[in-house]
C-alpha cells in the first residue's frame, strides 16, 4: 500500500553484521502533523530527548524520521545526544531541511557508542532509496531480535493508514515497549491525533507483555500528512487506528521472544477499565503463569496469585477462571490442560468486583527466551 505524500527506504549501514537492513527512513513530501507517545522508564534513550525537543520547537510538524537499530544509543550522556543531533544534522542537510523537522529513534544493545560515521555515511544512499510503498523494508530495517517485519494497513475512505512495529522482547509497556510508526494521509489537527494515539496504544501497546520488562527507547509515532485532502471524523479516524495498533501490538506478542504459544486474557467484572488492564497486565508478567502456560498446566492458583499481586482492591474473592471457555475445577483439570496445549489460549478470568473490562495479550516463557537474551550481546 502507498500512503499519499509519504516514501520510506532502508540500507544496510554496518550497524549490524551480516550486511542486513539496520538504518531506515520515513519521509513526507508535505509537512505532516506528529503525535507522539514515549517510554516512562527514567533512562530515556538519547534520540527520544532529541525527537521530543524537536516536536516541542516544531509545533509537532514533522518531515521525516530517521530510525536505527543494532544500537539502542540509550545510557550514553550528554555523547548520545550529541551523536543524535548529529545524525540529523547530517540527514537534515541531504534533504533540504530543518534539523528540528527531523525525529530521531534507535533500537538495539544499551550503552555502547552510536557509530555515528557509519550513519553519516549512509544518509546519501539512504536518501536516494527513498519510494512509495517500500513498507516491508521500512519494517525490516527497524528489526532487532524480531523473526518477522510487522506491519498493518488500513483505508478509511478515501484515505490510507499504514503502520510499522519491532519488538519481540523487553515488552511491558508503559508506553510502549517498542517501536512503531504510523503514516496516513488523512488530514488531522494535532489535538484529535494526539488523543486518538493515546488512545490506541493503551487499548493496544500498553495491553501486551513477553516478559514484564520495559525499555529506555520506547515511541510510537503518528504522521499525518493531510495529501489525501480528506478530513476525518475524530471517532471515525481513532476506531481505525486502534484497530491497527492492536493488529502490530499483537504481531509483537506472537513474535515473542522463545515464544510458542500466544494467549489472550480477558479480564471481566473489574472496578474499572484500568483495574482490569492492570489485573491482566499482572497476570500476563507473572513468570509462574507464563511458565505454567508453556507447560499446559492449569495451576489456577498460580492466575489468582498473580491477581493478587496487582494490588487492586476488590469488593469481593469470588473469582471464575475460564480456559478455552472450560471452567476450572478439579474435574474440569484434563480439559483445561487441553485447551492450555493449543498454540492459541484464552484465558478468562470473572471477578466480582463490577462491570468493567479489559483485553491484554502475552506469550508463555520457553527456554528459548533464556537462550536469546543470555547471548544477546555476545
Amino acid at each position: 500500500m502507498t500512503i499519499a505524500g509519504f516514501k520510506t527506504s532502508a540500507v544496510a549501514a554496518g550497524i549490524k553484521s551480516g550486511g542486513v537492513l539496520d538504518l531506515a527512513l520515513i519521509y513526507s513530501d508535505r509537512p505532516a502533523t506528529a503525535a507522539a507517545v514515549f517510554t516512562k522508564n527514567t533512562f530515556i534513550a538519547a534520540p527520544l530527548v532529541v525527537s521530543k525537543k524537536h516536536l516541542e520547537e516544531n509545533g509537532h510538524r514533522v518531515r521525516a524520521i530517521l530510525v536505527n537499530s543494532g544500537n539502542a544509543n540509550a545510557a550514553t550522556g550528554e555523547a548520545g545526544i550529541r551523536a543524535a543531533c548529529v545524525c540529523v544534522e547530517a540527514l537534515a542537510a541531504q534533504i533540504g531541511y530543518g534539523a528540528n523537522e527531523i525525529l530521531v529513534s534507535s533500537t538495539g544493545v544499551i550503552g555502547r557508542p552510536l557509530p555515528v560515521d557509519a550513519i553519516k555515511a549512509s544518509i546519501p544512499r539512504l536518501v536516494s532509496a527513498l519510494s512509495p510503498g517500500n513498507l516491508e523494508m521500512l519494517a525490516r530495517g527497524i528489526m532487532t531480535t524480531d523473526t518477522v517485519p510487522k506491519i498493518a494497513t488500513a483505508e478509511i475512505g478515501s484515505a490510507r493508514i499504514a503502520g510499522v512495529a519491532k519488538g519481540a522482547g523487553m515488552i511491558h509497556p508503559d508506553m510502549a515497549t517498542m517501536l512503531s510508526f504510523i503514516i496516513t494521509d488523512a488530514e488531522i489537527p494535532h489535538r484529535e491525533l494526539q488523543e486518538s494515539l493515546e488512545y490506541a496504544v493503551e487499548q493496544s501497546f500498553n495491553s501486551i507483555s513477553v516478559d514484564g520488562d520495559t525499555s529506555t527507547n520506547d515511541m510510537v509515532v503518528v504522521l499525518a500528512n493531510g495529501a489525501s485532502g480528506i478530513r476525518l471524523p475524530a471517532d471515525e479516524f481513532r476506531a481505525k487506528l486502534t484497530d491497527l495498533c492492536i493488529e502490530l501490538a499483537t504481531a509483537i506478542v506472537r513474535d515473542g521472544e522463545g515464544a510458542s504459544k500466544f494467549v489472550e486474557l480477558i479480564i471481566e467484572g473489574a472496578p474499572s477499565e484500568k483495574a482490569a488492564r492492570t489485573i491482566g497486565r499482572g497476570i500476563a508478567r507473572s513468570p509462574l503463569v507464563k511458565t505454567a502456560i508453556y507447560g499446559a498446566d492449569p495451576n489456577w492458583g498460580r492466575i489468582v496469585g498473580a491477581i493478587g499481586n496487582s494490588g487492586i482492591p476488590l469488593k469481593s474473592d469470588h473469582v471464575d477462571i475460564y480456559i478455552g471457555g472450560v471452567p476450572i475445577s478439579d474435574t474440569t483439570r484434563e480439559k483445561a490442560r487441553q485447551k492450555l496445549s493449543q498454540k492459541e489460549v484464552q484465558i478468562r478470568v470473572v471477578l466480582d468486583s463490577g462491570s468493567a473490562s479489559a483485553r491484554v495479550w502475552t506469550c508463555d516463557f520457553t527456554e528459548g527466551y533464556i537462550r536469546i537474551n543470555a547471548d544477546y550481546t555476545t
